[in-house]
Formats: C-alpha cells, sequence, structure tokens
C-alpha cells in the first residue's frame, strides 16, 4: 500500500513499521502500533459523536502526543482536525471554534481557564472532551478507552481537506486555510529529497503544531516513518540538552529560537554530533545568527520560505549557499531558489506586468502546495488567488538573475514577530473600542530579539487622559499576547492620502531608517 493521503501514514506505518518509535514526549513513548491503536480509538470515538467525512473538529492544546492522536484519528474518518493557536485568548479562540463549525473540542489542561469562559457560547460542539478531566466535561482519556482500536476504514481523496489553520485576517477576521491530501502530497516527496528525511531520522518537532512550521513539519518525518521527539515547552537551554538525550537529527526552528539557543551558556562546547540538518523560516534571520549557527551546530542549514496557504516551503536556501566566506556570500540575504514543481514570479501591482530581473513587486507562487482555499470565505480566496493558480504571497521582493528570491518588504499590512503574523487591522480593531483612544494605526518597529513588534500610534479622545501601560494592559485582556503592542507613540492626527487610507509607510519610516529593506 503506498502513501498519498494523509490517513495513509498511519495506516502503512502502524503495520510496516509497528514497533519503530512514533513519538516520544519526555518519559512518555508510543511505538507506530501503538498510535495506530490509539488513533483508531479516537476514530472510533468520533464516529459515535457522529462525525463524518469533511467534519471539523477543534484542538486547543501546547505540543503533545494527543494532538497526533486527534490528528490522524480524524484523518481515518476523513474528517479535519483544526488546531487552534493556543496563544490566542478566548474571544479569538471562541470565534475560530465557531466558525470552523467544529462538532468536538478536545482542550488541554492549561486552557481550562478559556474553556469555561467560552464552552456556552459554542454554537455548534457536541461535545468537549478535557485532557486530564474537568467536574463538567469527559475525560479525554476516559472517552478514548471507552472505544475499540478498529480502524474505520474511511478512505479520502487527493482534494479532500486533510488540515485546517487559521491564519490572522487583514480584515481582523481570522482566514481557515484549507489544506488538501494534494496540497500535503505536493511537499512530502520534495521533503524528503532535500531535507534528506528517512525512516532512521529522529526529528526534532519544537515549533507549535498549530502552524504549518510546526505540524507541517512533523508530517513530513512521519510521511517517512520517522521518530518525532515533541517539545512541550520551548526551553532553548533543554533543546541543546535534548540534541544528544535523543541523537536528534533533524529539525525546524524560527530564527529566534536559534538566536536564543545561541546565548545559553556553554553552547559552543554541548554535543551536536547527530544533527544532519537544521531547516529554518518563519521570518528573516540576522546574518550575525546565521553565521554563529553554522559555526556552533556543525550540521547542514536549510533556509525555508513559504506561508500556511502553500503548505509550508515553497522557496529554499540550499547548504551549498551557506558559505559564510564564499563568493555568492551575498545569496544568505535571499530565500534560495523555487523548490521543484514551484513556479514564482515578481508582479507590479501598478500595471499588473511581470517584473524584470532585480525589479522589486508582489511575489506570486504557482504550485501543488497553494492551498484549497479559505474555509467558507469564497471572496477572500478570489483574491488571493488567480483563475490559473497564482497565490498572491503579500510579500513584495525581487528575484536576482540567478533565480534567488529577495524579500523587500511586505505588499501586505503585517508584521511578524517572532514567526508569528500580526494583521494590524485585528489590533486596530480592538485598540479602537477603548474610550481614550480617537483614532490609531498599528505598525511593525525592528526588534532585536523577535524580529519585530507592534507599536501603536494613538490619537488621544478629547478630554480623557491614558497611561502607555493602560492601553497595552487593555490590549493583553483582549488578544494573543504576541499581537499586542509593546509600545505607545502619542500622535496630534494620523497621516492619510485624499481617500482617507492611513499612510502606514510614513509612520513606518523614522522606525526603519538606515535599514537596507523593511523587515527584520
Amino acid at each position: 500500500m503506498g502513501i498519498n493521503t494523509v490517513s495513509d501514514i498511519i495506516r502503512v506505518h502502524g503495520v510496516g513499521r509497528a514497533e519503530h518509535p512514533a513519538l516520544i514526549l519526555g518519559e512518555r513513548r508510543l511505538t507506530w502500533a501503538d498510535l495506530l491503536a490509539r488513533s483508531a480509538q479516537v476514530a472510533q470515538g468520533l464516529a459515535t459523536e457522529g462525525i463524518g467525512v469533511q467534519d471539523r473538529i477543534a484542538f486547543l492544546d501546547k505540543n503533545g502526543i494527543e494532538h497526533f492522536e486527534v490528528f490522524f484519528g480524524a484523518a481515518m474518518l476523513n474528517a479535519v482536525c483544526v488546531d487552534v493557536n493556543w496563544r490566542l485568548a478566548a474571544p479569538e479562540v471562541e470565534y475560530i471554534v465557531n466558525d470552523s463549525a467544529a462538532k468536538v473540542l478536545v482542550v488541554g489542561p492549561d486552557f481550562v481557564p478559556i474553556l469555561d469562559a467560552i464552552a456556552a457560547k459554542l454554537t455548534t460542539v457536541r461535545r468537549i472532551l478535557v485532557i486530564g478531566g474537568h467536574p463538567a466535561y469527559d475525560s479525554y482519556e476516559d472517552w478514548v478507552a471507552a472505544s475499540k482500536p478498529i480502524d474505520p476504514g474511511v478512505q479520502s481523496s487527493a482534494e479532500d481537506t486533510a488540515f485546517q489553520l487559521y491564519s490572522s485576517g487583514t480584515t481582523g477576521r481570522p482566514k481557515g486555510v484549507m489544506l488538501s491530501n494534494s496540497n500535503f502530497f505536493g511537499l512530502l516527496p520534495m521533503a524528503k529529497e532535500m531535507w534528506e528525511l528517512s525512516p532512521d531520522t529522529v526529528n526534532l518537532v519544537a515549533m507549535p503544531l498549530f502552524h504549518i512550521g510546526g505540524g507541517g513539519w512533523a508530517v513530513a518525518g512521519m510521511y517517512e516513518g520517522a521518530t518525532s521527539v515533541i517539545v512541550r515547552d520551548l526551553d532553548p537551554a533543554a533543546l541543546i540538552r535534548m540534541i544528544p538525550e535523543f541523537g536528534i537529527t533533524h529539525g525546524f526552528v524560527v530564527p529566534a529560537v536559534l538566536q536564543f539557543m545561541l546565548m545559553v551558556p556553554g553552547v559552543a562546547d554541548a554535543d551536536f554530533s547527530s544533527l544532519e540538518v537544521l531547516v529554518y523560516g518563519a521570518s528573516p534571520i540576522s546574518e550575525e545568527v546565521l553565521a554563529k549557527s553554522v559555526n556552533v551546530f556543525k550540521c547542514k542549514f536549510w533556509q525555508a520560505y513559504g506561508l500556511t496557504e502553500t503548505t509550508g516551503a515553497v522557496v529554499n536556501l540550499a547548504p551549498a549557499d551557506h558559505d559564510l566566506n564564499g563568493p555568492n556570500k551575498h545569496r544568505l540575504r535571499s530565500c534560495g531558489l523555487p523548490g521543484p514543481g514551484v513556479e514564482v514570479k515578481i508582479i507590479d501591482n501598478g500595471t499588473g506586468g511581470e517584473q524584470p530581473s532585480g525589479e522589486v513587486g508582489e511575489i506570486w507562487i504557482r504550485s501543488a502546495q497553494v492551498m484549497k482555499g479559505y474555509w467558507n470565505m469564497p471572496e477572500e480566496t478570489a483574491k488571493s488567488i488567480t483563475a490559473d493558480g497564482w497565490f498572491k504571497s503579500g510579500d513584495a521582493g525581487f528575484v536576482d538573475p540567478d533565480g534567488y528570491v529577495f524579500i523587500h518588504d511586505r505588499v501586505k499590512d503585517m508584521i511578524v514577530s517572532g514567526g508569528e503574523n500580526v494583521y494590524p487591522a485585528e489590533v486596530e480593531n480592538v485598540l479602537m473600542a477603548h474610550p481614550a483612544i480617537a483614532d490609531v494605526a498599528v505598525v511593525g518597529v525592528p526588534d532585536e530579539r523577535w524580529g519585530e513588534t507592534v507599536k501603536a500610534i494613538v490619537v488621544k479622545a478629547p478630554g480623557v487622559d491614558v497611561t502607555e501601560q493602560e492601553i497595552i494592559d487593555y490590549g493583553r485582556e483582549r488578544l494573543a499576547r504576541f499581537k499586542c503592542p509593546t509600545s505607545i507613540d502619542w500622535i496630534d492626527d494620523l497621516p492619510r492620502n485624499p481617500s482617507g487610507k492611513v499612510l502606514k509607510k510614513d509612520l513606518r519610516a523614522p522606525y526603519w531608517a538606515g535599514r537596507d529593506r523593511m523587515v527584520n
């Protein structure tokens, strides 16, 4: 039996690699046979709840073994796991669970306070399961144990949705990105060849599973039957200890994690001899951090550029281009070359024409990895994907004469902070409800630790006094921490063009003065 869908992964390796370790989390270990049995129990339990083809199951927890049980259990019914960003505030979680029309919600122990705050407002959820138990809701473990480990045998097609992830919306509404089996399998064979993933790989799963860089990276290793070592709470010092402890060979991390690992005392003397490949991406990296990482970790490095909407990596900078002293050192500032089967072109948004080499425009991507579309948002899908299959990335950049892609700026009004996408419109919508704010614009400003952080530029309401901290605290009560302003500037009036649009570039410019690009 070949592997052509996500559900095939667990069905094939659960039998063919039955005794090989599939998941490791601390002292817990599941073989592939164990994971198949647990996933089948979840599938049977979901079927009992009335879950059918392409129904949604919402999952709210940090990285853990239960994610994979629910993910594969759903897949065995041709249903869809919706991993909810656990960094979100309660109203944001409520919106996503309701928007996805999830019929079952699985919640981890750390997020019971959020569950208690939103449970009465959930419109489609039939069953709530709590990992570790809850006085008012079923225990996830007891619920799983009540079902037999029998594969329901439901098959899925290439175009069925396999994964739904939510990205923040430019209009303030998060968008459910539907990724099909064919999207994943546009990536997985490439991942095997490029990143040298194999059945013997010991794969570090450290990034949040609600991101494509977490969940997608894990699936890439599992496609090969690899062992996944799960990191629940990201601790740079613990990561350094885990690499020799588990013999980790591969991993994906964001640049901020590399930076924090390099700051751990004694990192230069640690044992990284098992490492073969590290992939990094999701936000730009400084040359200093990259150079130190190459020298300290002494393995092959790949940079990956992509988006949730492209099932992750579509442009890659190969190890050969990580030569810190070679004649092509300038390529370290690029994202690399389009991957196999990926087309990239640069479009002038003013004329709609394709830009020549070296000229900046919006990066458009065409690939089998481009999403099916946004869940229940056909208009947004049509704005993002052209009739002939080109996805408009929202990133501005150029392609050099050798075909390397360079990011220059952003077309969309977006901030990337520590690998998390923040859309100013969403933050502005929340802040505008504060009685002391008459007008507000949110921009990204450089930050050496996170790449960028959020700054709110505020026009005070007449006759009302407010402090910077009061506005920051107001945001933290209503938004995920990474979306909240870390600083406030005051202004008498926001600059606008004749049609009333806020001139964000003018507001951002002073904070980026002296830099060669408007991303950090």
